[in-house]
């Protein structure tokens, strides 16, 4: 083996470890328990698309404790969401489109379009997370979607993104560069969803950080909603004696 390595050049230990290599590398390491953790994972994981391993790790073990069961290292449910492709996208570091420090209002329609989402908690303790496009200008919520008991994803807003352009243009994609301005949230700095909004001829544009009131337009939208349903509710909870309460619930329903 010495004097081999030494006319070719090379280190013994190179060659030692070509000769023993095994002829099929090992594949990754799998435990037989992990086919049991596997449906706990993944439906946490569809519930809330945003959690990464460590929170959903978390999650599970608050499950395995109800049931008697031992916990389980989080190493191991990142093992389980890596092999099965449940991991959260990395972040690259790439930002396209600027940072918006501007005025949100424009001077006419489909300049810009702001997006935001909120959560409406229901009478029956259920969760209901609704996501909406609204223009700058007209104020009009050109696409919406609502998932209950369940995250905003980047693949729910792609599809707002594409019905909101359908639905203005009638096309699959904008006739000039129009402005797309969110928050930081995952779903729309997602790589996959900044792509896409150039493929439709948008162009991503983020609030600064700690900064609700660059975008302004979608706050004020939420607010209003969050104000209406907070009356609603108050008035539906009563003891309607009077016939205006009636009507004035009837009206809002």
């Amino acid at each position: 083996m010495k004097a081999v390595a030494d006319t070719l050049g090379v280190a013994r230990s190179n060659l030692h470890d070509k000769v023993r290599r095994a002829a099929k590398p090992r594949g990754s390491y799998r435990k037989p328990e992990d086919e049991d953790l596997l449906p706990l994972v993944r439906r946490l994981v569809d519930e809330r698309p945003t959690y990464g391993y460590r929170r959903i790790a978390a999650l599970a073990n608050k499950e395995l404790a109800r049931t008697g069961e031992p916990a389980a290292n989080h190493k191991r449910v990142f093992r389980i969401m890596r092999q099965n492709g449940m991991l959260l996208a990395r972040h690259t570091g790439r930002r396209t489109g600027r940072v918006h420090d501007g005025k949100v209002v424009v001077m006419r329609s489909n300049l810009r379009w702001c997006s935001d989402g909120f959560e409406i908690t229901c009478w029956d303790g259920e969760s209901v997370r609704v996501a909406f496009i609204i223009d700058a200008h007209d104020r009009e919520i050109i696409a919406w979607h609502a998932v209950a008991s369940s995250g905003i994803s980047g693949s729910m807003v792609r599809d707002m993104m594409l019905q909101a352009v359908e639905t203005r243009f009638a096309a699959l994609r904008a006739p000039n560069p129009l402005e797309w301005l969110t928050d930081n949230g995952s779903a729309y700095t997602a790589r996959e969803t900044r792509d896409f909004a150039v493929a439709l001829n948008l162009v991503p544009c983020f609030t600064p950080v700690h900064s609700p009131q660059s975008n302004g337009i979608c706050e004020s939208f939420v607010k209003n909603v969050q104000a209406r349903l907070c009356s609603r509710q108050r008035l539906a909870g009563r003891h309607h004696r009077v016939p205006e309460d009636r009507r004035m619930v009837r009206g809002l329903q």
